[in-house]
């Protein structure tokens, strides 16, 4: 723009091709007398000496002629690479084509033929020399500055054109902070070999030797797609290197093979999960989702709050954020409306305790989907507090519930947890019979009620991840709780996907998330230690404290008397529940009174009895203080018409109105 704006632009630009065009011209006339010289040791005859003068001015002008049609003189000496190359050597042949049939009328009978081939030769490699000089130079007083400024050493895993692609531009970028010494790839054989200047400095298998070697301080992988397992193989392989990582983002692969110094991001714990990263049908839940009035509580937090962030992207109309958080929920209803499109929204502080003032928004509102997320998930915490995980787990559970039969709701999803599986946590069992309560209203109701069971959401805020995190900054130590510790682990973004998938298109009660295999915790923890370029064990000591109040060794998504029936797609399931006991309502009422009583004791008892399979677990001793060695576990509808009546409560109505 500014170019073609800007008239002494455009003189320079004109100038510019001049110059170079001329200098070819020169080059041209040069090789010719060159070649003759070469021909005849110095010695060139009379015959062909008168016309050599004329010989050289009608080479210049066709190899002028040909440079200028196919564009050399445009020219960028940083950028230029292959394609380019090939129109040197295109030119090239053309202008020797030309000069053949041509200097037959200058010389009777033409010149000798080793001197048509000296002169391409000649001409196409200064042409090449005067177009890829600049650029070399250019690359290595750039490399240079670099080393100078305290650039880091960085070594680039792989071989393929993506990492061509990175090193080159790594290469032209003044401003880079990496200095690549080398590449290392999978193939032995190709050791020495380069790529545009830059070597292939040995295998994948030596790099603790090589990056101590040249004092590699930060690793570049260079395939978008390298398999999790991979990635914790080179993570174990280099643990004790000290040495940072990066990686190319998915997108690049959709970027014409050019990248940024500052596109590259540091490996994250969701680059570790030992499955491809799970591919939503989004037209599919945009239909579920478009044009419809939703409600979310929990909408302040991480599961809750992403949820809100989809709704918005598939386009609901109306969306309303529930939470008593007050300062989150301000802070994502603003993140929430800077793109909110056409979607209406509104926040709203309240208890889900408090059955009259959910009632109200029922009323208010008259959503088409609720959204349960909002609960008590603490295990240690609440273990402390068994009567507030009742409260607000299970009768929290019933009055939202009873909300979203009460104004007519088409479907109703409770957020649960594979905790709830053979619980040994006040957290598990209440969410065991937060499922049981909603199985039991949702069949005298118009309302279809399911809830979703998954495990561990990597990044949010009940996560180790930000835990370890923490502590991997402050130097450390890092707290595991038991080195056979194993948990499901999904993205947020996946997880709530599936939520949409299960809770909006499925058809059932209890649906199970498929997380892939559980991943042990403590390989976690040295994974995001030697990421952050520390050497586990050594530089940040990882300690083991035992296992907490209600925690488990691993997690299960399905009891003994449940079986999956049939896959709803291709990462959901939907488990067969038995039936709740005949007599729940009493049971609950029970538990509301133990609840409100503060009778800890008697909280125990009544869950035990309600969740046959609930094992109250206590604190248990820390086991050995050694860092185990990483082990080779992987890390691991059809819409009804809107109901607009409001119902009176149904099932467990004498429970919500004592909630």
């Amino acid at each position: 723009m500014v170019e073609t704006s800007n008239p002494s632009w455009g003189l320079l630009r004109v100038g510019r091709h001049v110059a170079i065009l001329a200098l070819d011209g020169v080059v041209a006339a040069s090789a010719v007398h060159l070649a003759m010289e070469l021909r005849f040791e110095g010695s060139v005859p009379q015959h062909y000496s008168a016309a050599l003068t004329t010989a050289m001015v009608l080479a210049a002008g066709l190899r002028v002629l040909c440079n200028f049609t196919v564009r050399l003189h445009y020219w960028a000496f940083r950028n230029s690479g292959l394609q380019d190359a090939l129109r040197v050597v295109l030119a090239g042949f053309l202008g020797s084509v030309a000069f053949v049939a041509l200097s037959q009328f200058v010389v009777p009978g033409g010149l000798p033929r080793t001197v048509y081939a000296l002169e391409f030769f000649l001409s196409t490699t200064f042409f090449g020399i005067l177009r890829f000089g600049p650029g070399a130079v250019i690359h290595w007083r750039t490399r240079w500055l670099r080393r100078g400024a305290g650039a880091v050493r960085t070594l680039v895993v792989g071989v393929g054109s993506e990492a061509g692609a990175l090193v080159r531009e790594l290469s032209r970028s003044v401003k880079s902070t990496y200095d690549v010494v080398g590449f290392v790839s999978d193939d032995p054989s190709i050791a020495g070999y380069s790529m545009d200047g830059t070597k292939v400095i040995g295998a994948i298998r030596d790099m603790p030797g090589l990056i101590r070697r040249y004092a590699v301080k930060m690793v570049l992988l260079a395939d978008p797609e390298v398999p999790a397992a991979r990635i914790r193989e080179l993570l174990d392989l280099c643990e004790n290197s000290r040495a940072r990582f990066k990686i190319i983002p998915a997108s690049f692969t959709h970027r014409n093979h050019r990248i940024s110094a500052a596109a590259l991001h540091d490996l994250s714990p969701e680059d570790l999960l030992p499955r491809p990263s799970i591919a939503f049908d989004g037209p599919k839940i945009r239909s579920l989702v478009s044009g419809r009035r939703i409600l979310v509580t929990g909408a302040g937090g991480s599961i809750g709050g992403e949820i809100c962030d989809q709704l918005v992207r598939y386009g609901a109309q109306q969306l309303v954020m529930v939470d008593m958080n007050e300062n989150e929920l301000y802070l994502r209803q603003r993140r929430l409306e800077e793109g909110a499109g056409s979607t209406e929204i509104w926040t709203e502080v309240a208890d889900v305790r408090e059955p009259s003032r959910l009632k109200r928004l029922g009323e208010q509102y008259r959503p088409d989907i609720v959204f349960h997320a909002a609960a008590h998930k603490h295990v240690p915490l609440m273990e402390t507090a068994p009567e507030e995980a009742v409260k607000n787990n299970v009768f929290g559970t019933i009055n939202v519930a009873q909300m979203a039969h009460g104004c007519g709701a088409e479907r109703f999803v409770l957020i649960s947890t594979d905790k709830a599986v053979n619980p040994t946590s006040v957290m598990g069992a209440s969410k065991r019979v937060a499922e049981m309560a909603i199985r039991h209203i949702g069949r005298s109701s118009q309302t279809r009620m399911a809830a979703v069971r998954f495990g561990n959401v990597l990044g949010s805020s009940g996560s180790v991840v930000p835990l370890f995190k923490q502590q991997i900054e402050r130097g450390g130590p890092v707290t595991v709780t038991h080195p056979d510790c194993r948990r499901f682990f999904m993205t947020i973004p996946e997880a709530v996907g599936l939520v949409l998938m299960a809770g909006l298109d499925g058809d059932g009660e209890v649906f199970v998330l498929d997380m892939g295999e559980q991943i042990r915790i403590v390989d976690l923890a040295r994974n995001l230690i030697t990421l952050s370029g520390h050497v586990p064990g050594e530089d940040i000591s990882i300690v083991f404290t035992g296992l907490r109040p209600g925690e488990k060794l691993y997690e299960e998504l399905l009891t003994e008397d449940e079986e999956e029936t049939r896959a709803v797609s291709e990462r959901i399931h939907v488990a067969r529940s038995p039936a709740p006991p005949p007599d729940l309502e009493a049971r609950l009422s029970h538990l509301r009174r133990l609840a409100d009583d503060g009778d800890r004791s008697g909280i125990f008892a009544a869950l035990s009895a309600l969740v046959p399979t609930y094992r109250r677990t206590l604190r248990t001793a820390p086991p050995r203080a050694t860092v185990p060695p990483p082990t080779e576990t992987k890390l691991g509808a059809t819409h009804r018409a809107p109901v607009t009546q409001i119902h009176e409560p149904i099932a467990v109505g004498a429970l919500a109105r004592r909630a």
